[in-house]
């Protein structure tokens, strides 16, 4: 009985002497872009590799890049197996520290979308959040399909996939949005009216690029290239 209560308190120990760093000094986590809302991060840990011990301070989304299988430790709680999807979209809240241990033979590749103003958006009111969240649920497009999956912190997700020559309908953009491309896209945005975003706007991204997109216009998307397109927004009220 001694022995196991010394191993006990030996592991205990260990647990507590790991270091803890912020999300921008862990080395897995590559900073790509900010602003006033958001901070993004390509992740990219390798096989069989953990990531350091990190803070999580601000709610955020994650969207996977290939199947993952990973380990989520997070601090003071027991470890998590996790298997998710290639383009699966989650929302975490914050505060917290946790180690992701890749359990995978290919890399753990995933974009994280911290909200900056998750306090002030927490407290929307309950009208802004019913009113992003009433057209939740699956559509289905000209080649594609449309699916809104959550309204958190009054911001939605939405996944769009496309087939080559997929049309997602014209529809209006009143508050900024974040796109993520899962699969590498060749698509086009046909913005509507005068102004400096009007016309046909060709976009290229390779799966993991993020572009942060004003508000106040409507368009449509079409998906110019010759492989399904499958791309993730988040859009801001």
């Amino acid at each position: 009985m001694k022995r196991i209560l010394l191993l006990f308190a030996s592991v205990l120990l260990a647990a507590q002497a790991i270091p803890e760093v912020e999300i921008t000094a862990e080395p897995s986590h590559h900073l790509i872009l900010q602003n006033s809302y958001v901070r993004v991060f390509y992740v990219d840990a390798p096989a069989h590799a953990d990531t350091l011990m990190h803070w999580h301070r601000h709610d955020y989304v994650y969207v996977i890049l290939g199947d993952a299988h990973v380990s989520n430790d997070v601090k003071g709680k027991p470890p998590v197996d996790v298997k998710l999807p290639d383009g699966a979209t989650r929302f975490s809240p914050a505060t917290f520290a946790h180690i992701a241990r890749n359990l995978s033979a290919q890399p753990f590749r995933n974009v994280t979308i911290e909200y900056l103003q998750d306090e002030e958006l927490r407290a929307s009111s309950k009208e802004t959040i019913a009113r992003m969240d009433e057209t939740r649920g699956l559509d289905i497009l000209q080649g594609g399909t449309k699916e809104i999956l959550f309204v958190n912190d009054g911001v939605r997700a939405t996944e769009f996939e496309l087939q080559p020559g997929g049309v997602v309908p014209r529809h209006h953009h009143t508050g900024p949005h974040l796109l993520v491309a899962v699969t590498d896209l060749d698509i086009r945005s046909d913005v509507s009216g005068t102004g400096p975003m009007s016309g046909p706007m060709p976009g290229h991204f390779k799966s993991g690029d993020s572009k942060w997109l004003p508000g106040g216009y409507s368009h449509t998307i079409t998906n110019a290239g010759k492989q399904p397109a499958k791309f993730v927004t988040l859009e801001f009220p």
